[in-house]
């Protein structure tokens, strides 16, 4: 069998975008190869049999960036890769968020989605060829799947948005990442990260990247009319019209049900209707095969029956807690809750709440981030825990799941931008949210806690930063957008949408589209409503915290920096380290030496943090000629004394220098211990300092 490889091209921002299959992994059901420069991915989809037993459409995505394709190998022990970095799990759920509402509804059957990364050059980000190629491989296959989908990066450089930015302008210079997924009708999916962005120019740039995405859905689709296998025909399932008669009849108190106030009073009440209604309808079968089958059929229809009532009752203007569509939950803010913790805070909104505490570290605690791409250094990282009891639940205890992975990373794009500089604060900030209760947008509350625990720590934000969850019903002509959601009604909308922000514009946006398409009208709407209460949460949040903490927490780290010459680095490192070791034992205290001769020393006692910055000082800042100092007799010998002058510098001060007139012996003069006026007569290139005792004393007498 011959290697034939089929491919088509298009252009995005001035470059070739090119689609092959037919030459790799020709048993998978559709595999592609994305090009773009020389970043080169590859993605493959397959499907296995249908489950009748599931509930649920059992696909799985994964993305690695193995190191051979940016020419390195792995760190570590064992020299290969481990578990998925923090930036594959975030590929792997776009490329999931994107696909999954388009495949049929029943649709039961397994799909794996596999996409590697073969070459990077550096420039072209390889995760928006993934999402492509892993696309196109589910377009071409026979697997059910709602026509071509296509993705995309916006940048805004140089006072304009750029389609595709090159990776090294993107991450120093860019006020914008956008990544967006979509089909030639509309947007699908949305991830965004910003420096304050206004609103009208996110349109603008959502706008960009739609156009953009339909030449790259023609692609696709050429690319299916060449090599694409006829569609598995998918029927689903008929509904069972009589049985959604027969449960039907519950929907008056389905609907008293749910608007029991309270998440889990209100969960009760409908279980109560459920089990009287599964009572009923599975009565007098005593097979139990067909027990089961039955008892799974009242379930699946009540559970529609629910989820119509739900929607219907909320564009009637009616929301299950009895808010208006723009009404904001009740919002409590406890400031310092655990006094340990450099910053920390108990936000509740509702039903939803989060301990966020903020913790100050040395430069040497910045995480490495290490992958294809340069390796890089974060001094800010925002990490997510969503425990089980959160939701009065239990569950298989293990590391972070993928959702925490995605959640924490939307928290952490949101603060990132109004964080200081590293020239103001210096320190590394690692921030914690908790989940301990949840009832929708537990990220967005992650958001508003972070930012005040990060105030409450003594940073100085640039602006303080909110959150808040939206979302969409939408039936027919009738539309309802909703403001801080409830978990409910996430699962009941068409659209979920998570925006966070200053006072002056956006700085992060994520948002997942059910429907086949929204316009710019209802988007707009949707984001102009959300900004008003992101403006109200704000105006709670500063209520209790109203600006940034003037000084770190007590047993925050303290900071001090000192500039030493940058030939003098190895010197205060010492052999091995030993140096620098010392001072940090000596003074309790942790020091981080820059390549530009920047010295920050950190430690919980500050008399011992300026000791010990005077320490370096004097040790790495040579001192001049004719420079005064009162100096410890360190050592004697026969020709001379030795003088410290500054901690850990010493000079010689010969026997002709250290009186006036004769001086038969040393220790004539000086002795061990004794405390003497010295002034510097030389330094040789060698470093060595030469003193005089004896010209202090002629200065005193004139």
């Amino acid at each position: 069998m011959s290697l034939e490889s089929i491919k088509v091209t298009c252009e995005i921002n001035g470059e070739t975008l090119t689609l092959e299959t037919g030459m790799v992994a020709r048993q998978a059901h559709g595999a592609v190869i994305a090009t773009l420069g020389e970043t080169q991915v590859f993605s493959a989809a397959v499907t296995g049999s249908g489950r009748d037993d599931l509930d649920f459409f059992p696909l799985t995505v994964d993305y690695r960036e193995n190191t051979e394709a940016a020419g390195k190998i792995p760190g570590g022990f064992f020299k290969r890769e481990g578990r998925p970095t923090t930036k594959e799990i975030l590929t792997m759920r776009m490329i999931d968020r994107s696909i999954r509402p388009l495949f049929p509804d029943g649709f039961k059957q397994e799909v794996q989605v596999m996409a590697r990364v073969h070459g990077y050059d550096g420039m072209h980000n390889a995760d928006i060829l993934a999402m492509i190629a892993s696309f196109a491989a589910l377009h071409i296959s026979e697997i059910p799947f709602e026509g071509a989908l296509g993705a995309i990066r916006i940048g805004h450089l140089d006072d304009k948005l750029v389609v595709y930015p090159t990776d090294d302008r993107r991450r120093t210079e860019s006020q914008l990442d956008l990544i967006v997924a979509g089909h030639q009708n509309g947007i699908v999916m949305v991830e965004a990260g910003a420096k304050e962005m206004l609103e009208t120019e996110m349109l603008d740039a959502l706008e960009l990247a739609h156009e953009t995405i339909k030449t790259i859905c023609v692609a696709i689709d050429e690319l299916r009319e060449k090599a694409g296998k006829p569609k598995t025909v998918f029927v689903a399932p008929e509904p069972d019209a009589v049985l959604a008669e027969q449960v039907g009849k519950y929907s008056d108190r389905v609907k008293d049900a749910l608007f029991t106030q309270g998440k889990h009073e209100r969960d009760d009440a409908v279980r109560a209707v459920r089990k009287d209604c599964l009572a009923e309808l599975t009565a007098g079968i005593e097979d139990r095969f067909d027990l089961k089958d039955r008892t799974k059929a009242v379930k699946n229809a009540f559970h529609d029956l629910e989820v119509a009532l739900t929607r219907t009752c909320i564009l009637d203007g009616k929301r299950v807690d009895g808010r208006a569509s723009d009404e904001i939950r009740e919002i409590t803010i406890l400031p310092n809750f655990v006094k340990r913790h450099h910053g920390s805070v108990l936000f509740t909104r509702g039903e939803t709440q989060a301990i966020v505490s903020t913790t100050l570290g040395t430069p040497d605690d910045e995480a490495i981030i290490d992958g294809i791409d340069e390796e890089y250094r974060k001094s800010f990282y925002l990490h997510y825990n969503f425990p089980p009891y959160s939701v009065g639940e239990t569950r298989r205890l293990m590391g972070p799941g993928r959702r925490e992975i995605g959640h924490g990373m939307l928290a952490e794009r949101a603060l990132d931008s109004i964080l200081p500089s590293k020239d103001v604060f210096p320190y590394t900030m690692r921030v914690v949210s908790e989940i301990t209760e949840s009832n929708g947008s537990s990220s967005m509350a992650s958001v508003c806690g972070g930012c005040l625990s990060l105030m409450l720590a003594g940073v100085p934000l640039t602006q303080p930063v909110a959150g808040i969850a939206m979302g969409l019903v939408q039936e027919g002509d009738r539309t309802a957008i909703l403001s801080d959601i409830l978990g409910s009604e996430d699962h009941t909308g068409d659209m979920d949408f998570k925006v966070a922000g200053s006072g002056l514009g956006i700085t992060a946006l994520q948002m997942d589209i059910k429907v086949k398409s929204i316009d710019r009208a209802l988007l707009e709407k949707a984001l102009e409503q959300a900004r008003e209460g992101r403006r109200y949460i704000l105006r709670k949040m500063l209520e209790v915290v109203s600006s940034p903490s003037a000084e770190v927490a007590d047993h925050a780290p303290r900071m001090e920096n000192v500039m030493i010459p940058s030939d003098r680095i190895g010197f205060l490192i010492g052999p091995g380290g030993k140096n620098i070791k010392g001072l940090q034992e000596q003074f309790k205290v942790r020091v981080s030496v820059e390549d530009t001769g920047k010295v920050s020393v950190f430690g919980t006692n500050k008399e011992l943090v300026k000791k010990c910055v005077e320490t370096i000082s004097g040790t790495c800042v040579m001192p001049e000629i004719g420079s005064r100092y009162t100096g410890t007799v360190k050592g004697i010998k026969d020709f001379g004394a030795f003088i410290e002058i500054l901690p850990g510098v010493e000079g010689m001060c010969h026997i002709s220098e250290l009186d006036e007139g004769f001086v038969e012996s040393v220790k004539d003069v000086v002795d061990m211990g004794d405390e003497v006026e010295v002034v510097v007569i030389n330094v040789d290139d060698r470093g060595r300092i030469k003193l005089s005792r004896r010209q202090t004393m002629e200065v005193q007498e004139a």
